[in-house]
């Protein structure tokens, strides 16, 4: 009895170990043949799609190992033309950083500018700016090299940054609400409440908030077995995305995600609307004249932009349930408006609608045409001189 319990143990051993030699020796297999790939594509031998299918195939026949290695493949119909692509996403990028960069450093420049509503202004901006730099120059890359990997530490990386700032995001309009609350209905109040040592505490627990709730996906999501596909056919490591290529069980990892997404829009949400109703009761009843509606332009800026971040949200959300219903390049392009769309607009509606802000960014054009016209100018007195 105790020598067929040994025999079968170390028949049991002998098996597993032949299992994993030939889990290595088909890893190794599929990377020779990545290698060969990439070696004929320099020679012009192979296209996207022929790679693609091969990858496909070498994960179907290895689905003993977890992959740690992905490619990113965003927008995968267009094929062998997703390099044409770089245009309109550079060009996006580009506008993201100039516009949200441009009244930063106004912001932080110009001593008019140093109350607490317009520090949140270009904290917000700032977050803007890190989340689409946490996402752009990995697609961007992607785009311009058909075969971009990226590995699995990386993506969670990503992942985690990308997460963190959308709950960022968030704080940071919930707290320009928590200010405007305060200024309107608490105006004898608002020096003594809204100090510049309160408004660092609530940052330093929004950006605590956000680590404690993206920390529990992250390491849920780095669990996961991803012995399928290693293509991620999306522009990003988004959560939903590597979970569609992992194998077993996931339901806890989406309920977990599908939790954290739902405690972060109902909380934030709902105080957003509860201060905004207070705001708009208030102005109504209180305030008079002018300052009635330089309260409630400045206020409705605001909720323009939380309605903005809301809605590409939600959009988003509803997109990834749906699933199959939807083609994977408009599940893309949804990802891409929803991450980059507030971000590209933000900083035109504060440079709009804000007057303060708007008073200093003509001041820069002004100072700038003079400049010009004063060179001008000169080179023309300096040309009559020589030809004199």
């Amino acid at each position: 009895m105790g020598r067929e319990k040994k025999e079968g143990k170390e028949t049991g051993q002998e098996n597993g170990e032949k299992r994993r030699r030939r889990c290595r020796d088909r890893e190794e297999t599929w990377k020779r043949s990545l290698w060969k790939r990439k070696k004929g594509k320099k020679k012009g031998v192979t296209t996207n799609r022929s790679l693609t299918m091969d990858i496909q195939h070498q994960n179907h026949s290895t689905g003993f190992f977890s992959h740690t290695e992905f490619l990113i493949l965003g927008f995968p119909d267009f094929s062998e033309n997703r390099s044409l692509l770089i245009v309109p996403f550079l060009f996006v990028y580009t506008v993201i950083l100039a516009g949200n960069c441009l009244i930063m450093t106004r912001i932080w420049v110009e001593k008019t500018l140093k109350s607490p509503m317009y520090t949140l202004i270009s904290v917000l901006l700032a977050v803007n700016v890190s989340c689409t730099t946490a996402i752009m120059p990995p697609f961007l890359l992607s785009l311009a090299s058909s075969i971009f990997q990226i590995s699995l530490g990386g993506c969670l990386v990503q992942m985690f940054f990308i997460y963190l700032t959308v709950i960022l995001e968030s704080a940071v309009v919930v707290l320009m609400a928590l200010d405007g609350y305060i200024a309107i209905c608490k105006p004898l109040r608002y020096h003594n409440i809204m100090t510049t040592r309160f408004l660092q505490q609530l940052m330093v627990c929004s950006f605590a908030r956000g680590v404690l709730l993206i920390f529990p996906i992250v390491i849920s999501v780095s669990k996961v077995q991803f012995c399928g596909s290693n293509i991620i056919r999306s522009f990003a490591c988004e959560n939903m995305v590597l979970l569609n290529l992992g194998c077993g069980d996931v339901s806890k990892v989406h309920i977990t995600g599908l939790a954290v997404r739902i405690c972060v829009s109902g909380f934030d949400g709902s105080l957003i609307l509860i201060s905004y109703l207070d705001i708009l009761r208030t102005a109504m009843r209180i305030i008079q004249g002018a300052s009635r509606n330089k309260a409630l332009h400045t206020c409705s800026t605001h909720l323009i932009v939380a309605l903005l971040i809301y809605t590409c949200g939600f959009l988003s959300s509803i997109v990834y349930r749906i699933g199959d219903a939807i083609t994977i390049n408009v599940q893309n392009l949804i990802s891409a408006i929803y991450f980059l769309f507030p971000a590209m607009v933000n900083p035109i509606i504060y440079g709009l609608r804000v007057k303060e802000i708007r008073i200093c960014l003509k001041k820069i054009l002004m100072n700038k045409k003079l400049k010009i016209n004063t060179f001008t100018k000169n080179s023309g007195v300096n040309s009559i001189q020589t030809v004199e």
